[in-house]
């Protein structure tokens, strides 16, 4: 019996596990943004010291699971599970990351929506009782993602307003039986939708849709309403998908109001950096949770957070053939209250 199971898409953890601990990376142009203090570490080196970008999200990756085990206080001994993925072909950056640590490894791939995706995740194997410990973890870098699904750097190919700057960072966090925390209490696994839109430079209307369709569902699941939470977080939709999100709901007559923004525009500076509509990338919720979202509800500035991760699930092929852009969106209700 599937006694977690809450309406159609959604969980409720009878024994809510616990964000115990969690870790950021950030690189220049992210440091350079509104959250730079929350972050644990930056780079100016978009290299990180390594001969190619894509071993810098690599590395990355390694220096986001070592700074979160230190403050922790845990060795990979420690941990039972890793579900980690990223955006480059095969998830490379996450199984070269996690090579030779023994740790046991299971690889996702849910585009931007991969910090949300592992988080939930580990929040089932945890409170499934398949383990005591879970690490949810992901990456992205500008550099290996323009060289992957548009154009090599050097081409100089114009960025049109509609495009977002694929964030360079990396986030982890430690999901666990006991401890104390920020509590994922509730989750909506996300279906995949499909409007049509062909334009790799516009993610935001691509993703927009499922975010939509997921929230609707999270709600209706859990019998809630957007006034259920401090605050809403997409990410990332960008300037363009927020929009979006916000217009489908004022059409159905439920304003998501002040509480609801985007990770890709708490990331940049839009005024300031040239991010044009905004962050993107799986770094991009991932640094915004692990760096600043969950110190917020540690310092109990925020109670309740729904965090809703968006991915676009296209590939080169895909783009190449001339496919349309299928999204998903997945929440995760993380709350800092007790039961």
């Amino acid at each position: 019996m599937a006694t977690h199971k809450r309406g159609k898409c959604s969980f409720q953890p009878r024994h809510p596990p616990v964000i115990t601990a969690w870790s950021s990376i950030a690189g220049k142009k992210e440091s350079e943004g509104p959250l730079r203090d929350w972050f644990d570490h930056w780079n100016t080196d978009t290299y990180f010291g390594e001969p190619s970008w894509e071993k810098a999200e690599c590395r990355m990756q390694e220096l986001a699971l070592e700074s979160l085990l230190k403050k922790a206080g845990k060795t990979p001994k420690d941990i039972d599970l890793v579900f980690s993925g990223d955006l480059l072909n095969q998830c490379i950056s996450s199984s070269f990351a996690l090579r030779n640590t023994g740790l046991p490894a299971l690889g996702l791939y849910g585009a931007c929506s991969t910090m949300a995706e592992s988080l939930l995740l580990s929040a089932m194997a945890v409170s499934g009782g398949f383990a005591e410990r879970a690490v949810a973890m992901t990456s992205s870098h500008f550099a290996t993602s323009e060289r992957q699904y548009r154009y090599p750097l050097g081409y100089g190919g114009q960025r049109p307003p509609t495009a977002q700057w694929t964030t360079t960072g990396s986030g982890a966090a430690l999901v666990c039986a006991t401890g104390s925390g920020p509590k994922i209490e509730a989750a909506t696994i996300g279906t995949i939708r499909d409007l049509g839109i062909t334009d790799a430079n516009n993610m935001g209307a691509a993703m927009a849709p499922a975010a939509v369709e997921t929230l609707i569902q999270h709600f209706e699941d859990l019998h809630r309403s957007p006034e259920d939470y401090d605050l809403i977080v997409t990410g990332d939709l960008g300037a363009v998908g927020r929009e979006i999100v916000l217009e489908q709901f004022r059409l159905q007559g439920v304003p998501l109001g002040d509480n609801y923004n985007d990770c890709g525009l708490l990331l940049f500076d839009r005024q300031r950096q040239d991010v044009h509509s905004g962050g993107s990338g799986c770094g991009c919720s991932a640094i915004v949770l692990c760096g600043y979202l969950l110190e917020q509800m540690r310092f109990g500035k925020i109670k309740h957070l729904l965090f809703c991760g968006t991915g676009a699930l296209l590939s080169p092929t895909s783009v190449q053939q001339g496919e349309s852009i299928p999204g998903v969106c997945h929440a995760v209700s993380i709350t800092m209250e007790e039961e």
